[in-house]
C-alpha cells in the first residue's frame, strides 16, 4: 500500500509539474510583453525540469496531509481543498517563477548588451503575484481531477 501511494505521489508530481510549468510559462511569457514561441518553449522546458524535481524531492501530499491534520481539517471538505491548494502553490510557484524570471531577465540583458532598463526584483515580484494566483486556481481545479484519475488506475 505504501509503495502504491508513493507511485501515485510521483505520478501526481509529474502531472501537476507539467501542468504548472506549461501554464505558468505561458502566463509569464504573455505578460512579459515579449512573447516568442522559442522563449515560451525554453521557459516551459526549464520550469518542467524544476517542477518535476520538486515533485520527486518534496512529498507534497504528505506535507499538505500533515498540515491539514494539524489544523483538524476533514478530507474532501472545501476548506481542506483550499489549504491543500495553498500549500502546493507555496511549494511549486515561487521556485518555478524565480527560474522563469531569472531566465527572462538574463535573456533581456543579453539581447540588450546589458543595457535593458529593468530591475530583477520588481520583475520577479510582479510575476510572482500573477503566477501565485494562477497557480492556486490551477491546483485547486486540477489536483482533485488528477488524483481521481490516478486512484481509478490503481
Amino acid at each position: 500500500m505504501e509503495e502504491q501511494m508513493k507511485k501515485i505521489g510521483r505520478q501526481m508530481g509529474i502531472r501537476m509539474g507539467l501542468l504548472m510549468s506549461f501554464c505558468l510559462a505561458l502566463v509569464g511569457t504573455l505578460t512579459s510583453g515579449h512573447f516568442t514561441p522559442i522563449g515560451f518553449l525554453l521557459s516551459f522546458v526549464i520550469s518542467s525540469v524544476i517542477s518535476i524535481l520538486i515533485g520527486f524531492l518534496i512529498p507534497v501530499g504528505k506535507v499538505s496531509g500533515s498540515i491539514c491534520k494539524r489544523l483538524k481539517l476533514e478530507p474532501g471538505k472545501l476548506a481542506t481543498r483550499c489549504v491543500e491548494s495553498l500549500i502546493s502553490d507555496i511549494i511549486y510557484t515561487p521556485v518555478i517563477t524565480l527560474a522563469m524570471v531569472a531566465f527572462a531577465y538574463n535573456m533581456a540583458m543579453k539581447q540588450s548588451g546589458g543595457m535593458a532598463e529593468i530591475s530583477f526584483l520588481p520583475m520577479f515580484l510582479h510575476s510572482l503575484l500573477i503566477c501565485f494566483v494562477v497557480g492556486y486556481v490551477l491546483i485547486f481545479i486540477f489536483m482533485p481531477m488528477f488524483l481521481k484519475q490516478l486512484m481509478q488506475k490503481k
